[in-house]
């Protein structure tokens, strides 16, 4: 069983930065793309940023400039380095990857648990 564990939220304030980092656990084969989505209250989930095996990256427009996303192959982690943040940052972010359990065995998409991220005075 595969599970993505999620870290890093917290209460910021306007202009202040948060790291969030978010890992699989469980046996796998390969992660191949991987992402951050965000839901704040009454919205609908959106793609934040996303990146591949081989670092190619993209971004929401409202984060460009702020936000980093970033991956350590090694570990299969992902990262958000959030810079800048407004108090519209404001949202449950949730960490996805699409993920080979097995060598031929056809990839799946899987979510975290999300973790709070408040901009906040």
């Amino acid at each position: 069983q595969v599970q993505l564990v999620e870290s890093g939220g917290g209460l910021v304030q306007p202009g202040g930065s948060l790291r969030l980092s978010c890992a699989p656990s469980g046996s796998l084969f390969r992660v191949n793309v991987m992402g951050w989505y965000r839901q704040a209250p009454g919205k609908e989930r959106e793609l934040v940023a996303a990146i591949t095996r081989d670092d190619i990256t993209d971004y929401a427009d409202s984060v460009k400039g702020r936000f980093t996303i970033s991956r350590d192959n090694a570990k299969n982690t992902v990262y958000l380095q959030m810079d800048s943040l407004k108090p519209e940052d404001t949202a449950v972010y949730y960490c996805n990857a699409n993920i080979e359990r097995m060598m031929y065995v056809r990839a799946m998409d899987y979510w975290g648990k999300g973790t709070l991220v408040t901009v906040s005075s």
